[in-house]
């Protein structure tokens, strides 16, 4: 058996953007690698990627469907607050082919792409590491031998249940959204360069409600971590108000999110995490596709070290480096979404706090780089005093 059995140096379990990148780092370093991916698998997101992304991950223009300008932000009230884009755009993804052209392009690189469902994790009397999956037929079981595993197959991480005790009591919230086909004639007031976000509690009663453009299609969507709120009814209820409807469903997507990144995302031998696996999406925003994407670099470049020589302990610095890089962005995201998205009478001071030309111009400062911006001390004290006038109910909404 042990003849015959592939033998890899990492086998990465799930091809979203973090599993992809992770294996085409490893590939791009001559490792043999296995992308083990479920066939048919596209979980629900609007699709927003950053400038950042773009450039240090060279994504190609022809991967964009549509270029955000601007976004718009809708209260509870119907107060809406548009905001340009100065000097740049969001790119916007369908997470169909953007997934698909990353996975490709990991295998231009040298990776194996497999398509299967991972079962378990075992290790030989020799001490090797074995992973076992399920082949795409469903009808065979397939072991292969690996020296390393990197579990990027989402929120509910079967790799992560089973190596990593900190998993077994992860928190979700589910998101939802609808592709549709954008009309012929467009409804009233349509922007396809702009991004609608809709905070109502009757849309999500703890996160908020999107209209994303993707050329000529859309994703419109909602999440929450209520599980008896209706999303479907919400995204139903979201289409209706934008003029939309009537307009054709190309597909349904729904997917738990993880609320905040692992304290711990390696076993101290061999599996480390990345992407929903690790808990790395964004909080108050819900962004995933760029933290994904850099979790899955450093999980390969701590798989990397392992594979030249280094102690197991070098596994926990993906981690470390993720943390370092972006632990303050979370930090201050998770104590907005449980300040700003409690209430409608909230979210109304939320976005009426966005008219500030300060907090656009630093919001989107930090989005573009993803980095928290200090080179204007003077804007941050003047946001300090606004937030506290709508804390206390001194400003006017």
């Amino acid at each position: 058996m042990s003849q015959t059995m592939d033998s890899f140096d990492a086998v990465v379990v799930g091809g979203g953007p973090a599993g992809a990148t992770a294996a085409d780092t490893l590939a791009r370093q001559g490792r043999r690698v296995l992308l083990l991916d479920r066939a048919g698998r596209i979980k629900p997101c609007g699709g927003a990627i950053p400038p950042r992304l773009i450039r240090d991950f060279g994504i190609p223009d022809a991967l964009l469907v549509a270029k955000a300008s601007s976004a718009r932000m809708v209260s509870p009230k119907d107060v809406r607050v548009d905001i340009a884009i100065e000097g740049g755009f969001v790119g916007m993804v369908d997470r169909e082919h953007f997934d698909e052209w990353l996975r490709e392009r990991a295998a231009r690189h040298g990776a194996e792409r497999r398509n299967g469902c991972f079962e378990r994790i075992e290790h030989a009397s020799d001490g090797g590491t074995l992973l076992r999956y399920r082949d795409a037929s469903g009808a065979a079981s397939v072991t292969v031998r690996t020296r390393a595993v990197i579990g990027a197959d989402g929120a509910r991480s079967l790799v992560a249940q089973q190596s990593i005790p900190e998993a077994q009591s992860r928190s979700s919230v589910f998101a939802y959204h609808e592709i549709i086909a954008l009309p012929e004639i467009p409804p009233a007031g349509y922007d396809a360069s702009r991004c609608d976000v809709v905070y109502r509690g009757t849309l999500s009663p703890d996160f908020y409600g999107w209209v994303f453009p993707h050329g000529k299609t859309l994703s419109i969507g909602t999440g929450s971590a209520d599980k008896g709120f209706s999303q479907r009814g919400a995204v139903a209820g979201l289409r209706a108000a934008v003029g939309l409807a009537g307009a054709r469903t190309i597909r349904r997507e729904g997917a738990p999110l993880p609320m905040r990144p692992l304290p711990r995302w390696d076993n101290g031998r061999d599996v480390v995490l990345a992407g929903d696996a690790a808990g790395v999406v964004a909080p108050a925003s819900g962004e995933g596709i760029y933290y994904a994407m850099v979790s899955g670099q450093h999980a390969a470049q701590a798989v990397e070290a392992l594979l030249a020589g280094a102690a197991p302990r070098c596994l926990k610095q993906a981690r470390k480096q993720f943390m370092r890089e972006h632990g303050r962005v979370f930090l201050v995201l998770g104590i907005l979404q449980r300040f700003w998205y409690s209430s409608d009478k909230r979210r109304e001071r939320f976005v009426s706090i966005c008219r500030d030309k300060d907090v656009q111009q630093l919001t989107f400062d930090a989005y573009m780089n993803k980095r928290l911006v200090r080179s204007k001390p003077l804007a941050h004290v003047r946001i300090f005093f606004k937030d506290m006038a709508h804390l206390l109910g001194l400003a006017r909404v």
